[in-house]
C-alpha cells in the first residue's frame, strides 16, 4: 500500500502544470541568520500574497528538509535555519539546494534553486601540528623537503592559496628589507692540499645583464653580504657566481641563486583617470563621477588590493574592468541639503600589516532651480492711518529661496485680480527688489476700511518659480469728521421751538439732541454739553444721551422765549465738535402757542438780521416824519392860495369823506408800512394822534378818482371796530401788523 501511494503521489506530482521550464534561482551566503531574505518568491512567480494564502502555498523538497520558509503574508522566501555549506555539499564546487513551490486549486508548482555561497569560515589545517626533518649539513642551498599539504574545508579563494615560512626563522628566508651588511649566506670550499696550496680565497661575480651587484663576498670567510637594500619589485632573483681559488692556482666555481622574498613595503597606488565636479543636483542615479585605477607593486597577498568608500549613502564604488573602479551616484542629490561632498576612497592591500592609500574626491553640487521662494509669514497684516501722505511706507514682505545665484534672486510684484474677483485697490505698490509695501495715495477710513492684495515672489531661474502671499492693509481711523447733528435740524431758517409748560417739574424732558460721527472707535464716542442758554441754570444736558431736561422748575422771572446751544463733541485727539441751536417756549397754556410761535418765527432769524430790521424801521419812521412835515407845509401853502381864490370844503365834508373811505376799507392812495412787534414787547399797541388840522376842507385822495384829481392827501384807512376798546385813537397789535402807509 505504501509503494502504491508513493507511485500515485509521483504520478500526481508529474501531472501538475509547470509554471515555466526554467527554475527560479536565488543565492544566499552560508551561515545566514534565520529569517534572512533570500528573494521575493511570490513576485518572481507572478503571484500575489493573497493568492499564496488562498491556494495554500507550501515548499516541497526531495529530501524533506526545510532549509527555507515562505512568508505567505509578504510572499518572501527567507532562511529557515542554519545553513552550513561544508555540511550540505562538502568540497563540491557548487552547492545547489532545489525545492518546489506547490499551490492548490488548481494544482501548480514552480521549481526553485538556491545556490549556497561559501564564506571563509574554516582555517587551513596541517595533518600534524609538528613535523621534524633530518637535514644533512652538506645539503646544498635550494634543497627541497616535502611537507604534507594543509587541508581547508572552504573552496575557491577561501581555500589554501600559498605557503610561507614564518619570518622568525633566519635560516629559511633571503627578505627584501634586510639591512645593508646583512649576511645572506656563507660559501665554503675545501682543499686537501696543505700549506699555501690549501689556502682558499673567494671571488664573486654577477651574471651578465644584471645591474650593479648588491652583494659582496668576504675573500677569506666566504660570507656573502648585502651592500645595499634589495628590492623585490626591481629584481625578484639574483644569480651569483662564486669562485674559490687556492694558493696553487686551482679554482672551483659555485653558482648561488638568491631569491628575494617580497615584503609588504609598497602601499597601493590610486591613479585618477577622470573626475567630474561640480555635479548638477538633478543628476540621475548611476552617473559616473570619477574613474580611477589601483595597483600595488608588491606580489601575492601584498599586492592584492581592495577599495572602499567611507560612510557614504549617496555614492558607491563600482568595479569597471581589471583594476579600474568607477565612483557613481546611487541616489538623488540635493544641493540645499548638502552643497559639497568630500569622498574618501581607501585602497588597502592584503599584506600583514596591510598598507593603505586614501584618495579624496571633493564633489561640488551645482544648483538647479528646484526650490520656489518661501515667504517668512503665511500672511501679512499692515496698518496705515487715514489721510496718509502719498507713497507712505507701511511694511515689507520677505521671501527666501534655498537656491543660489540667479535661482535665488527674488523679485516681488502684485498679482493681477482674477476675472471672477472684484477689482482691487490700486492704492498699494510693492518694491520689486526689497518687498517694501507703499500706499500711493491718501486713504479715507470712511470709504475704505481694509483691502487685500496678493504679492508674488518670483526667482530668476529658468523657468522661474513663484510663491504667493496675501497682504491685508487695514486703514486706521483718524478723527477727521466732526459730529453731525441730526435733530433738531440745523438747516438755514428758523430754529425749531420746543413747548414747555410752566408747570413742568425739574427733570422734565424737553427734547433730545441726536448726532452721529462718521469716524469709528473712540473718535465716534459723542458727549453733549450745554454751551450757552438764555437761562443756563434752567436747563441740563445729559452727557451721554443728549437729553435736554429742566434743571429746576420754571419761575415767573424766566423769559417766555429760551434759546439754547448744545455742544456735541467727539472723543478724538484732538476732539472735533458741532453745535445744535434750539429754542424753548415756556407757556401756561398750549392754546396760546399760535401768537408766540408766529412772532418767534420772525425773531429766530439771526441776531444781526434783527438789528438790521430795527435800523430799517427807524430809518423809515424818520423818512415818514420828514415826509409828513413837508406834506403839512405844502398843504398850508395851498390853503393860503385856496383862501385867496378858491372855495374850500368844510370840515363836515372832510370827515364824511374820511368816514366813507374808512367804511370802504381802502383809501384812494395807500402809504403802507409793515411793523412787527417782538414777542416780549411790553406794549403791543400803536397810537394815532388826533388830526392836527380838523378844519381842513374835505379833499379826495389822489387815486385818480373824484373831483380834485392829483391832490396829495395822506389817507389812513381806519374803522371804528379796529380801534382799541379803551381808546378810540389806538389800534390793536393785530391791526397794526396789517397797517399800511404809502
Amino acid at each position: 500500500m505504501a509503494i502504491a501511494r508513493q507511485v500515485l503521489c509521483v504520478c500526481a506530482f508529474l501531472s501538475l502544470p509547470h509554471a515555466g521550464a526554467e527554475p527560479i534561482r536565488y543565492s544566499v551566503a552560508e551561515e545566514a541568520e534565520s529569517g534572512s531574505l533570500v528573494g521575493k518568491l511570490a513576485e518572481d512567480a507572478g503571484l500575489t500574497p493573497a493568492q499564496l494564502s488562498a491556494r495554500r502555498a507550501r515548499l516541497v523538497s526531495d529530501d524533506g528538509r526545510q532549509h527555507f520558509r515562505l512568508d505567505r503574508a509578504s510572499g518572501r522566501l527567507v532562511v529557515a535555519g542554519r545553513l552550513d555549506r561544508e555540511e550540505l555539499c562538502g568540497q563540491a564546487a557548487s552547492c545547489m539546494l532545489p525545492f518546489e513551490l506547490l499551490l492548490a486549486e488548481p494544482l501548480q508548482f514552480f521549481r526553485v534553486e538556491v545556490a549556497l555561497e561559501d564564506i571563509n569560515d574554516h582555517s587551513p589545517l596541517f595533518p600534524e601540528e609538528r613535523v621534524s626533518f633530518d637535514i644533512p649539513e652538506t645539503s646544498d642551498p635550494g634543497s627541497r623537503f616535502p611537507l604534507e599539504v594543509a587541508r581547508d574545508l572552504d573552496i575557491g579563494s577561501n581555500t589554501v592559496q600559498a605557503y610561507s615560512i614564518s619570518p622568525e626563522n633566519e635560516y629559511f628566508t633571503v627578505l627584501e628589507n634586510m639591512p645593508e651588511g646583512s649576511v645572506v649566506l656563507t660559501v665554503l670550499a675545501t682543499d686537501q692540499d696543505a700549506g699555501v696550496n690549501g689556502d682558499i680565497s673567494y671571488q664573486l661575480s654577477q651574471a651578465v645583464g644584471q645591474s650593479d651587484s648588491a652583494f659582496v663576498i668576504d675573500p677569506k670567510t666566504g660570507e656573502i653580504k648585502l651592500t645595499k637594500p634589495l628590492d623585490f619589485e626591481a629584481a625578484a632573483t639574483h644569480e651569483l657566481s662564486v669562485r674559490a681559488r687556492d694558493g696553487g692556482g686551482l679554482s672551483a666555481i659555485c653558482k648561488v641563486l638568491v631569491e628575494v622574498v617580497d615584503v609588504n613595503d609598497n602601499a597601493p597606488e590610486l591613479v585618477v583617470s577622470s573626475f567630474s565636479s561640480p555635479l548638477p543636483e538633478n543628476t540621475v542615479p548611476g552617473t559616473v563621477v570619477a574613474l580611477f585605477s589601483v595597483r600595488d607593486r608588491d606580489s601575492g597577498a601584498n599586492g592584492k588590493i581592495s577599495c572602499a568608500l567611507e560612510d557614504q549613502l549617496l555614492f558607491s564604488l563600482r568595479p569597471a574592468y581589471k583594476n579600474y573602479y568607477e565612483l557613481v551616484t546611487v541616489s538623488a542629490l540635493d544641493r540645499e541639503e548638502t552643497a559639497q561632498y568630500v569622498l574618501s576612497v581607501t585602497a588597502a592591500d592584503a599584506g600583514s600589516p596591510p598598507l593603505t592609500t586614501t584618495q579624496t574626491f571633493t564633489v561640488d553640487v551645482s544648483d538647479v532651480n528646484d526650490n520656489a521662494p518661501v515667504f517668512n509669514q503665511t500672511s501679512y497684516t499692515m496698518y496705515v492711518r487715514e489721510n496718509n501722505v502719498p507713497t507712505v511706507f507701511v511694511g515689507a514682505v520677505s521671501a527666501a529661496d534655498a537656491d543660489v545665484g540667479l535661482n535665488a534672486k527674488v523679485t516681488y510684484s502684485l498679482a493681477p485680480a482674477q476675472a471672477a474677483e472684484r477689482p482691487r485697490c490700486s492704492c498699494i505698490s510693492v518694491n520689486s527688489e526689497n518687498g517694501h509695501v507703499f500706499v500711493l495715495r491718501p486713504l479715507d477710513y470712511e470709504h475704505l476700511r481694509q483691502t487685500e492684495v496678493t504679492v508674488v515672489a518670483s526667482d530668476a531661474g529658468s523657468p522661474p518659480l513663484r510663491a504667493n502671499v496675501t497682504v491685508r492693509l487695514v486703514v486706521l481711523d483718524e478723527n477727521d469728521n466732526a459730529p453731525l447733528v441730526l435733530y433738531p435740524g440745523q438747516e438755514s431758517g428758523a430754529a425749531s421751538s420746543e413747548l414747555v409748560p410752566v408747570s413742568a417739574e425739574a427733570g422734565y424732558l424737553i427734547t433730545k439732541v441726536v448726532a452721529v460721527d462718521a469716524d469709528s472707535g473712540q473718535n465716534s464716542w459723542l458727549s453733549y454739553h450745554l454751551l450757552r442758554a438764555t437761562e443756563p441754570g434752567l436747563f441740563t444736558v445729559a452727557v451721554q444721551s443728549g437729553e435736554v431736561r429742566l434743571r429746576r422748575p420754571v419761575t415767573d422771572r424766566d423769559s417766555v422765549k429760551q434759546k439754547l446751544v448744545v455742544l456735541v463733541r467727539d472723543n478724538g485727539q484732538p476732539p472735533l465738535s458741532a453745535t445744535a441751536a434750539l429754542s424753548a417756549l415756556l407757556l401756561k397754556d398750549f392754546s396760546d402757542v399760535r401768537l408766540p410761535h408766529s412772532s418767534a418765527a420772525t425773531e429766530e432769524q439771526d441776531g444781526s438780521l434783527t438789528t438790521y430790521l430795527i435800523i430799517s424801521l427807524v430809518f423809515v419812521s424818520l423818512l415818514f416824519l420828514i415826509s409828513a412835515a413837508v406834506f403839512v407845509a405844502r398843504k398850508v401853502c395851498r390853503r393860503k392860495e385856496l383862501q385867496a381864490g378858491h372855495v374850500l370844503y368844510g370840515a363836515d365834508n372832510l370827515q364824511s369823506g374820511l368816514a366813507d373811505a374808512a367804511a370802504a376799507g381802502t383809501l384812494p392812495r395807500a402809504y403802507c408800512y409793515e411793523i412787527s412787534l417782538t414777542t416780549g414787547s411790553g406794549n403791543s399797541e400803536f397810537k394815532f394822534l388826533k388830526p392836527i388840522l380838523p378844519s381842513l376842507p374835505p379833499q379826495h385822495c389822489a387815486t385818480g378818482q373824484g373831483p380834485e384829481e392829483g391832490q396829495d392827501f395822506p389817507c389812513v384807512p381806519v374803522s371804528t371796530e379796529d380801534m382799541a376798546p379803551d381808546n378810540p385813537g389806538t389800534l390793536s397789535a393785530r391791526q397794526f401788523n396789517a397797517l399800511s402807509f404809502d
